[in-house]
């Protein structure tokens, strides 16, 4: 199974409020990072990728519709390229709002690593910060003005290398909407998802020792 939809924006953009979305919309399963969490045995092909292992994207994919969110937003351009017939979903949202969440969860999660009792939530930590918190940031990512900086950079980088045709920018606030007029489907009779806030994810399960 190919994917359809590709999602580059970065986690705390409204990623898992866009899975339930495209889920509903008949694109799921979609991937996420909490795909990895509630899946540990999917962490060994991502850990393998984190240590410099050539990637086997069908693999890591296998069985999804789309992918959003961490770890696969790391690889967008790599993604792309492998799947060119896929549409593009960029969330995105004002950037000191998202670094304002990822302070409020992701970092709270990261400074438990290693510390966990659970040992796949530190095999989660460890995978994620080598891909996202050094990969994509340079050991930077809680550092306000660097990743705010890389965070406008990320969104004009892929407005400027995907297609206007293959490519959504969205913000999850605007809801069903330009969602469904992209993909080309009537927009449901309930109500967008709004998930995962920064209340939800510090309540979840792999976040309460953070």
């Amino acid at each position: 199974m190919a994917l359809d939809i590709i999602g580059p924006g970065f986690g705390r953009t409204g990623t898992n409020s866009l899975k339930v979305a495209l889920e509903h919309l008949g694109f799921g399963p979609a991937h996420h990072m909490f795909e990895v969490r509630d899946h540990p045995e999917q962490l060994p092909g991502w850990q393998a990728l984190a240590d410099g292992a050539r990637p086997d994207w069908d693999a890591l994919f296998h069985g999804y519709r789309a992918q959003v969110d961490w770890p696969g937003a790391r690889y967008w351009r790599e993604l792309a390229a492998h799947y060119p017939e896929a549409k593009v979903i960029l969330t995105v949202r004002d950037a000191d709002e998202w670094f304002d969440s990822v302070e409020a969860t992701i970092a709270k999660f990261m400074a438990g690593r290693g510390s966990y009792d659970d040992p796949h939530a530190n095999g989660v930590a460890n995978m994620a910060h080598k891909l996202i918190v050094d990969g994509v940031f340079d050991g930077r990512m809680f550092e306000r003005a660097y990743a705010t900086t890389l965070f406008n950079a990320h969104i004009a980088e892929v407005q400027a290398s995907i297609p206007g045709s293959q490519l959504l920018t969205f913000d999850v606030s605007e809801g069903w909407e330009p969602l469904c007029a992209f993909l080309g489907l009537p927009v449901p009779a309930i109500s967008f998802p709004r998930l995962n806030s920064s209340k939800q994810f510090l309540s979840e399960e792999w976040a309460e020792e953070a």
